[in-house]
């Protein structure tokens, strides 16, 4: 049986969160609240609760999962080195949506880093994961609390449904704020790329340390970062991205095939001529329509629909993760 203690987000219990930092700390999950969005956390120092991360989601054990750390001297102690720029990075953006993978110092599970030579470290901006880690004492591998693939949750009821009685934990801080996972920039050799846009944008990270490298596609060996899949983050409905025109003319055809379909918008709302069970508009500013995208097609998989039908935002820097996330999530 999962329990879920409703936890206040800008004023946690303390009791909560110590009871949470114990379990953590004895080698149980625990699901809890980030900026970005619901984590499922064990104790990134212990095999075994790595592991039953893994068992809960049905997680591939080559994917590895980010390590949370409640301050910059636990990233330091985890590193076999690090750089000058993760100094500047951290100083920047830490607590924040922000990962640097570096290598590691063979303290973290090497379940957590698939096996591989670097480590992926977070200080996550949320005031209740920060208090749990605190008083977890260690640092904590934390993948999205999900069945691995699916849509990453943003609510607590998110979790339940994805893996209720799976789990000992879970932290109700209500909606996360930005509503996509943290960017991922490698910086364990030679010139830092990112290898998962988020929240924190190229540009952004280039005003503090220069030029950095074109994303990188393709991982060579270990996989260095989590959301690295062709598939991810994607509804149980089949999911397909379109231009408007394109969209109107696939829903009038699965319309005619009697499919209940689901539509999500960003330019405004289709007219009700055209049928749909359920439809969603987001808006055309990037950081609202993140907020808003796990959530909006979490409602269409609850609703039944077969389809989800999405009209593809604009581009540029800062829709980048939102690009990556759909083109995930329509993957075949």
């Amino acid at each position: 049986m999962t329990r879920v203690l409703h936890v206040e987000p800008n004023s946690p219990d303390p009791l909560a969160c110590e009871q949470a930092g114990r379990l953590l700390r004895e080698g149980n999950l625990v699901a809890f609240p980030t900026e970005t969005v619901y984590g499922l956390g064990a104790n990134a120092l212990d095999d075994e609760a790595v592991a039953s991360i893994y068992r809960a989601k049905g997680r591939p054990t080559f994917n590895p999962t980010i390590v949370h750390v409640a301050d910059v001297e636990m990233a330091r102690v985890l590193a076999e080195t690090w750089p000058a720029v993760a100094d500047s990075l951290a100083a920047s953006f830490w607590p924040g949506p922000l990962t640097l993978v570096v290598r590691h110092a063979g303290r973290v599970s090497a379940v957590a880093t698939a096996g591989g030579a670097t480590v992926a470290l977070r200080m996550p901006r949320h005031l209740v994961a920060l208090r749990v880690i605190k008083s977890a004492g260690v640092p904590v591998a934390a993948p999205s609390a999900n069945r691995s693939g699916s849509i990453s949750p943003t609510t607590a009821e998110h979790v339940v449904r994805s893996l209720g009685g799976r789990i000992d934990l879970i932290l109700d801080s209500g909606p996360t704020d930005l509503g996509i996972e943290s960017t991922v920039l490698d910086l364990s050799g030679g010139t830092p790329s990112i290898l998962r846009p988020g929240h924190v944008t190229k540009r952004e990270i280039e005003r503090i340390i220069g030029p950095i490298a074109d994303r990188i596609d393709a991982d060579g060996g270990p996989l260095r970062s989590p959301g690295r899949l062709q598939r991810h983050y994607a509804p149980n409905a089949a999911t397909e991205c379109h231009n408007r025109m394109s969209l109107i003319v696939r829903l009038e055809g699965l319309a005619k095939l009697g499919a209940r379909v689901g539509v999500l918008t960003c330019c405004g709302r289709i007219p009700q001529e055209y049928s749909c069970t359920l439809q969603k508009d987001l808006t055309m500013e990037a950081v609202r329509y993140a907020a808003s995208l796990y959530a909006s097609l979490q409602d269409m998989d609850a609703a039944g629909v077969d389809h989800i039908l999405i009209e593809l935002p604009p581009t540029g820097d800062s829709w980048d993760a939102i690009h990556d996330r759909l083109r995930r999530a329509a993957a075949v």
